[in-house]
């Protein structure tokens, strides 16, 4: 039982939602190729707890060739991880190499506005079996054990390396500062030294 006031945002139930999801995955991933994992914290009300696709918004959708009803208003984080992805060589590009997930890959609201799953105290410690669970679902799908990265210093990857020194889900899990502005000059240079870095590790 979630905490007083709190919400989860689940779009997978939504059918048009679901169905939007199985047109991404087929389109990016209807391989075998092993992909690298990205973890956000979890979804927010405006990008993938709408759209079911971590840091994807309406907006963005319509970018992937995937149209669609829903409002289209924008996410912040989104805007800036289709910047990075078109710096990385474009959305074939980084879906051939990368898989993006969310620590949670349910979203929380409360009083109408995004929560992280760490800020509301004892949902970590709730949603603890079902993250491991959705994890190695996850990790059954051909993603790289060898290295993760990590969208988050703070708590996120505070609590992510807690659960694997525990389950052993990666050898090694690298935390990347997120920078998230309008674009400019500075923006722009941290994205291109964030991709230099995935490009030599990965």
């Amino acid at each position: 039982r979630l905490p007083k006031g709190v919400q989860a945002m689940n779009p997978y139930q939504d059918k048009i939602a679901f169905s939007i999801c199985e047109k991404f995955y087929k389109q990016f991933y209807n391989d075998e190729g092993q992909r690298t994992m990205i973890l956000g914290i979890n979804p927010g009300r405006h990008g993938g707890g709408i759209t079911g696709i971590p840091f994807t918004d309406p907006a963005k959708l319509e970018q992937l060739g995937i149209a669609n009803n829903f409002q289209k208003k924008r996410e912040l984080s989104a805007d800036f991880i289709y910047q990075m992805i078109d710096a990385f060589g474009g959305m074939e590009k980084f879906y051939q190499t990368f898989y993006f997930s969310a620590i949670s890959p349910l979203g929380f609201t409360k009083d109408e506005k995004n929560l992280n799953y760490y800020d509301v105290k004892g949902l970590p410690e709730l949603l603890d079996k079902f993250i491991v669970e959705c994890m190695n679902l996850q990790l059954s799908w051909g993603i790289n054990k060898k290295i993760c990265f990590c969208l988050g210093e703070g708590e996120n990857f505070k609590f992510l390396s807690k659960l694997n020194d525990k389950h052993l889900f990666f050898e090694e899990i690298i935390s990347c500062h997120i920078l998230v502005l309008s674009c400019n000059t500075e923006e722009k240079s941290w994205i291109n030294s964030l991709i230099c870095m995935w490009r030599d590790l990965v």
